[in-house]
């Protein structure tokens, strides 16, 4: 096979390449053959190009809090004719004319598919939810930064052209500086942690209103700019338009609503349905383009019209990760390459790009204040949601590069506007992560802990799952909290989810929460799962009420929205499972590394008590209500606030007619208490501070334990279904000897995770610990060789009390250990574990 010969042909502006239509794959370079000669090896070189380029730009932004696009544009910039595409021999090596019309057609096949996903994930019904201020947020917002597009337009376009072109680049100009990027403003604000606040709501609100406003004005404009020659032709294309829509609506939705409905609930969709749809895809970007509107448009509409439901769960499942991560960045790092900021030669074009920028953003807070000032919103708040407005994207992108293939735009507006997007969209997330800081409306409160709580009063808990697997063993945890009208529970339910790249995806997770609506993505679908189960244990339990949330960050701050959220409700326990789950075989396997840095940082600022749950199941094969069932549980109690906290919480379960609860207390013999206590040789000064302060610490924790396990003896003397029992043991070897010696009878084991706690009897079981975060008794208990079928679970009480808290606090409520009780702690020697009642 001969070598490509192409030929470059200018021709009043317009190039024609001319290459060979076989040249597709290389018959390799052992033949001698040149593969970037060749359009395949071409293409997967300029496809990694891209994609290492942009994921590259990723993580350099990351810590700027820069979304995803400006990345992805930055990067084509970057391979294009602005820096690397200056040196002749990389354009013509990597990037030839003849290989413009391949890489753009994979590009727009990529947005094609992802705008389809975008209508398929997007809930219309939010704009009849959002009300007239989003709407009026939304109109205002595109007005101002519209005026300005017009005036700049006489300015960058001149007043020679002809009249319907000046108001086809008029057009172009002010959707392109008008508009708000949806998916990028849904990434932004989920970093800012607002996408959950009533601003975060308002600006996804409005930002859609905005979006659909920018749809019909791309669609005018493609119409305009195709037929500037005669209005006829462009009223056509909008009622050709129309009437497309129309048919989409009234024809295309039954039809596929009709293929729904004859695919049983639980089964998978046949294929052939699957690729019809796929082919729609096609047909209606072939449809839109053909009548003169963008192909993009009738992708866009498709996805709209395909009903909310496991249909989309399956499309968004088959094409979200290809699409967005791998095709998308194409179509941004195309824009970036069609960007040369050389074209902009002179300084007073660089003036009027700074005074477009300040002047378009300054237009949309401008607006944006007016309304929110109207409905009598904080001036910060109006400011902040003005800037978020500013955001750009992908919908400006679609109007800039369609503005330059209609030569609407040459090559200096194009970069202009390009220059424009990236900057304002760059500095957004700065900005409002600096002026922006949300008043924490938290009220000191001081019952972190089950100690603490009033036994009469009502019990918050904050439970954490990862997935549909937490739940059983967190449910029948909670039956066997024992919920009284006296003492009702009130379980905070947190959904704890990741934050990744698919903005709509994880929006529609929020937008149709309680809607009732099956889920569009497997995100949404788990939520489903786990909230229809929380209630299905509301419903059938008395004194429980249940409030489903969902969480989704990145695992590395996830702790901050769970410390948020305890301290907002005022919950006295965090629940969350442990970064390991039982295998087949009894064994324990990592099921995600990350969920053990979300447990650690949990562990270091949770503001009341955590419990880490190992589960291995807790009578879950049959879930009744709480007092119908039968729980054995077990508290290991060697000393300390931990072992306090879960003896309080041990005491509560007891309480319950349906459960039986047993105490070991571990007590050091008198000859390891004399070998610890054994001063060092060099130490003399009886005076010593250091000597006083660690013996006053110790006795006082001692106090508080004694205190505390006779007022539980004392209460519970009564209760047959509660065992005391003291084991003395004379190091740690012994105390892992018992603890593997007990019976595994119990359900669950309690037990407090002992931070800055020594005994004697845990000496050296830290030593060989895999799992410090549990603690030395709590690290065995969740080890593979221990027993299979008992849960465990590890608390650390909260301690921290801040000091306008603590002067606050009453005097001790009922199970707290107070001064006036104390008394020597004095350790009961016996041989044996023997029953005290």
């Amino acid at each position: 096979m001969e070598k490509a010969e192409y030929t470059v042909a200018n021709k009043s502006d317009d190039t024609v390449v001319c290459y060979s239509p076989t040249m597709i794959t290389t018959n390799g370079v052992w033949q001698g053959d040149n593969p970037l000669d060749y359009s395949l090896p071409l293409f997967i070189l300029q496809l990694t190009l891209v994609v290492v380029t942009t994921r590259l730009l990723v993580f350099i932004l990351k810590p700027l809090r820069q979304p995803r696009v400006v990345s992805e544009i930055l990067g084509g910039v970057l391979l294009g004719p602005s820096v690397l595409g200056r040196s002749v021999n990389f354009a013509n090596t990597f990037f030839p004319l003849r290989s413009v019309m391949v890489l753009e057609t994979m590009a727009n096949i990529g947005l094609l598919y992802f705008l389809f996903l975008v209508g398929v994930e997007m809930d219309l019904s939010v704009i009849r939810r959002t009300g007239k201020k989003a709407l009026a947020i939304a109109i205002s917002g595109m007005i101002l930064p519209f005026v300005i597009g017009i005036c700049f337009s006489f300015i960058l376009h001149g007043n020679e052209a002809e009249p319907l072109a000046h108001a086809t680049y008029i057009l172009f100009l002010g959707v392109a500086l008008s508009v708000t990027a949806f998916p990028v403003l849904a990434r932004i604000l989920a970093e800012l942690k607002l996408i959950n606040s009533e601003i975060g709501k308002l600006a996804m609100s409005s930002a859609l209103i905005n979006d659909m406003c920018a749809w019909i004005l791309l669609a005018l404009a493609i119409a305009l700019a195709e037929n500037d020659s005669t209005s006829l032709a462009s009223l056509w294309v909008v009622l050709s338009s129309a009437t497309f829509v129309a048919i989409c609506i009234l024809v295309v939705r039954p039809a596929i609503s009709w293929m729904i409905r004859r695919t049983p609930e639980g089964e998978s969709f046949n294929e052939f349905y699957i690729c019809l749809i796929l082919t729609g895809v096609m047909i209606s970007g072939f449809i839109t383009d053909a009548i003169g509107t963008h192909s993009v448009f009738g992708a866009f509409v498709f996805g709209l019209i395909i009903p909310n439901g496991p249909l989309g769960v399956t499309l968004i499942e088959k094409l979200e990760d290809f699409v967005s991560g791998l095709l998308l960045p194409l179509f941004f790092a195309i824009s970036g390459l069609k960007t040369d900021v050389a074209s902009i030669r002179e300084g007073q074009t660089w003036g009027i790009l700074a005074v477009v920028i300040v002047l378009s953003c300054a237009g949309k807070i401008a607006g944006t204040v007016l309304v929110t000032t109207f409905y009598h919103m904080p001036l910060s708040e109006g400011f902040t949601l003005g800037l978020l407005m500013n955001t750009k994207g992908l919908i400006e992108m679609i109007v800039l590069n369609v503005g330059k293939d209609q030569q609407v735009l040459d090559d200096e507006s194009f970069a202009i506007m390009v220059i424009i997007a990236v900057v304002m969209t760059g500095i957004i997330s700065p900005i409002v992560a600096t002026i922006y800081k949300p008043a924490r409306r938290f009220v000191p409160y001081k019952r972190r802990t089950i100690q603490r709580s009033k036994p009469d009063g009502e019990l918050r808990v904050l439970v954490c799952v990862h997935g549909p697997r937490n739940v059983p063993t967190i449910i029948n945890l909670l039956e066997a909290s024992n919920p009284t009208k006296k003492s009702p529970i009130c379980v905070y339910v947190l959904h704890l989810v990741e934050l990744t790249g698919r903005a709509s995806a994880m929006l529609i997770v929020h937008n149709t929460r309680g809607t009732g609506r099956p889920a569009l993505n497997r995100t949404q679908a788990q939520s489903d799962h786990i909230i229809h189960a929380f209630e299905n244990f509301e419903q059938n339990s008395s004194f429980v009420s249940i409030q489903p949330l969902t969480a989704i960050s990145p695992y590395s701050s996830m702790h901050e929205d769970i410390c948020g959220l305890a301290e907002d409700k005022r919950v006295a326990l965090i629940i969350i499972p442990f970064h390991k789950q039982q295998t087949v075989d009894g064994g324990m396997e990592s099921t995600n590394p990350a969920y053990r840095t979300v447990n650690q940082n949990l562990l270091a600022n949770a503001p009341c008590s955590v419990g880490i749950l190992v589960d291995r199941g807790l009578s879950g094969s049959t879930r009744l209500a709480a007092n119908e069932v039968a729980h054995h549980v077990a508290v290991l109690f060697f000393g300390g606030p931990d072992d306090r906290e879960a003896l309080a919480y041990g005491w509560r379960m007891c309480e319950n007619t349906g459960t039986s609860l047993t105490v070991l207390r571990f007590v050091a013999s008198d000859e390891s208490l004399a070998s610890t206590t054994e001063l060092p040789p060099h130490i003399h000064d009886q005076d010593d501070p250091r000597i006083l302060t660690a013996e006053t610490d110790g006795v006082q924790e001692k106090r508080f334990d004694e205190d505390y396990l006779n007022e539980f003896r004392t209460k519970s003397a009564e209760n047959e279904l509660v065992v005391y029992a003291e084991q003395v043991v004379n190091n740690g070897e012994e105390t892992v000897a018992v603890i593997r010696s007990l019976d595994i009878q119990h359900d669950l084991f309690i037990v407090g995770r002992g931070q800055g706690m020594s005994s004697p009897v845990t000496t050296g079981l830290t030593d060989w610990s895999e799992c410090p975060e549990l603690g030395a008794i709590g690290d065995i208990l969740a080890s593979s060789d221990f027993a299979s079928t008992v849960s465990v679970l590890v608390i650390q009480q909260y301690v921290g009390l801040m000091p306008h808290e603590t002067a606050a606090i009453p005097d001790s409520p009922p199970g707290q250990p107070d001064d006036k009780l104390a008394n020597r702690w004095t350790p009961q020697a016996s041989g044996t574990a023997t029953p005290v009642f």
